[in-house]
């Protein structure tokens, strides 16, 4: 018997589609109707036709369709209160279309979207309908609004925001850091507009980027923070920080108290750590004896660090405050903090587990926080399935960055499904 079956179908009005489903194993599953999808028009063109999943949430319907392969998925909303539909403004990354996806509402909040026929890596993705972050930028845009992100199998450290005044000593830090843990730590590639300088590689030092594109990006919330430098952006996009922890790496981020105060704004969960100096006079006699300003720069470095100094011991942005009153100890103290001064083997990040390759003739049940998803064997006079067993009970991040924290298990049948659920539950 397969897992769950159903079709849309056309209402006399063609505004909207219906369904009724029904389907029981054991407990009354959270379900979803795979295999849901039939090719119509799109609603604003009739010549165009799109292949489309539906997903209820509340009083409203998402449609999520396919044109071509290769284009990215659209999303539109049926307001059941109004019998309007509605595009809304689309945020983070989309995905590409490929051959079909499967739909299922997870939390209340998300869709999740199964694509078929993708590599591995760019299989899973999520939908956000109602998430903190779409509600924020509803409120700011002022529009119906859904968000993008990519899944991912396994978790990933929290990326270190490490702030303080020029001359403070952070850049020493860091670079102690990347001395003695060369593997466990990486940098953001930040973007800028301006034009690349002798020997300057593109995706090496810089993301060297067009004003109208970064602009649109920065529009679009796929920046933690950017700053106008002499009339020319510079940022860090949040693609750049979650490349790093792809990687299986712990991203490092040397802001400004300014840009740190951006990312603590952002959906971005990370550990913010302000550097201070043992006194103001000190740092004056570090920038001097440093040499390489003069005094006019000496003086504006001056002011701005007092500022600095003043929002980050005071405004609660930080999590850790460390005074680098004496170098070795400040670092001792630093690597306390990212727990690296006992078992260092234990606090590595590791890439993220290879996801299961997923064919393209699939099905997919919800049955509470579990997906289980039914792969079809190529042979027909096989009556087995392969299946697997995908948790979403521990997801963290989201739009406009990765979603992390899935966990996926592969079974060799159906009968392995329940045993299976429950060792994902306790690992």
């Amino acid at each position: 018997m397969p897992l769950l079956s159903g079709k849309f179908s056309d209402s006399a009005s063609g505004s909207i589609l219906n369904r009724r489903n029904n389907f029981s194993m054991g407990e009354a599953p959270a379900f979803f109707v795979d295999d849901l999808q039939q090719v119509f028009s799109n609603g604003f063109d009739p010549k165009p036709k799109v292949s489309e999943s539906e997903t209820t949430v509340g009083d409203k319907i998402y449609a999520i369709g396919e044109a071509h392969e290769g284009l990215a998925l659209s999303t539109r909303i049926f307001d059941n209160s109004t019998g309007e539909w509605v595009i809304p403004a689309v945020l983070g990354t989309k995905p590409e279309a490929g051959k079909g996806h499967s739909a299922v509402l997870v939390n209340e909040d998300r869709i999740l979207i199964i694509k078929r026929g993708s590599t591995p890596d760019d299989c899973i993705w999520f939908l956000e309908v109602d998430t903190e972050f779409v509600r924020e930028q509803k409120k700011t845009l002022g529009t119906e609004v859904v968000a993008w992100s990519r899944g991912v199998i396994g978790d990933a450290n929290k990326p270190i925001v490490i702030s303080g005044p020029s001359g403070v000593g952070k850049g020493t830090l860091i670079s102690k850091l990347m001395k003695e843990f060369p593997s466990m730590f990486g940098f953001s590639v930040s973007h800028t507009t301006r034009a690349p300088r002798d020997k300057e590689i593109n995706g090496v030092h810089y993301h060297f980027t067009e004003r109208s594109v970064m602009e649109k990006e920065i529009k679009d919330v796929k920046f933690l923070e950017f700053a106008n430098v002499h009339g020319n952006l510079y940022g860090t996009s949040i693609e750049a920080v979650e490349v790093v922890a792809d990687a299986g790496k712990r991203c490092i981020l040397d802001i400004d108290v300014q840009g740190a105060r951006s990312v603590r704004a952002s959906s971005l969960e990370a550990i913010f750590i302000f550097i201070c100096p043992p006194s103001f006079e000190e740092l004056e006699k570090r920038l001097r004896a440093r040499g390489t300003e003069t005094e006019e720069q000496i003086q504006k470095r001056l002011r701005n660090a007092e500022a600095e100094l003043e929002q980050g011991q005071s405004s609660g942005l930080f999590d850790h405050i460390l005074v680098n009153d004496d170098l070795d100890k400040c670092y001792e103290n630093l690597k306390k903090l990212l727990d690296l001064d006992g078992n260092v083997a234990d606090t590595f990040s590791k890439p993220s587990p290879k996801p299961v390759e997923l064919p393209i003739g699939h099905s997919v049940l919800k049955i509470n926080e579990k997906v289980v998803i039914s792969c079809r064997t190529q042979e027909l006079e096989k009556a087995s399935k392969n299946l697997i067993v995908l948790d979403v009970s521990s997801l963290k991040g989201g739009a406009p960055g990765r979603t992390r924290g899935l966990k996926m298990r592969a079974m060799d049948s159906f009968s392995d499904v329940v045993n299976g659920i429950n060792q994902l539950t306790h690992s």
